[in-house]
């Protein structure tokens, strides 16, 4: 016995059903990016850099398999680092990635704060 009253008056159903593997695919057709709070703890570090006359321009990319943000310090210059995205690593070595200009891994992680702690100003020795 099926109770209908609850819904529409024709009886449809207020549900629609979508097969898993149609749900898959459209996921994986979109690009994968960064959200909303990976990207302020990337432009809060693009900030600290452009003060420091270090960094002058930047470009991000979202790609089907990974979202890649390039640093420049001019634009028409190959990338001084790039900070990835990829979400296929993340189980294996970490989703996050810091490249520099010679595609050598800086660091890698789980976590976005750690990898770009790479960024962050190494004392020096210094004598007297």
């Amino acid at each position: 016995m099926t109770d209908h009253s609850g819904g529409t008056e024709d009886g449809e159903a207020s549900g629609i059903l979508i097969p898993l593997h149609e749900a898959r695919n459209v996921r994986l057709d979109q690009p994968v990016r960064f959200d909303r709070r990976e990207l302020d703890q990337i432009l809060r570090l693009y900030g600290r850099m452009v003060a420091a006359n270090e960094w002058r321009d930047y470009a991000i990319d979202h790609l089907t398999d990974r979202a890649v943000f390039s640093v420049f310090r001019r634009a028409s210059e190959v990338p001084l680092f790039q900070i990835v995205k990829d979400p296929r690593l993340a189980r294996r070595q970490g989703a996050f990635a810091v490249i520099a200009a010679g595609g050598r891994i800086l660091k890698r992680g789980q976590e976005l704060g750690r990898v770009l702690g790479v960024f962050d100003a190494k004392l020096k020795v210094v004598e007297a």
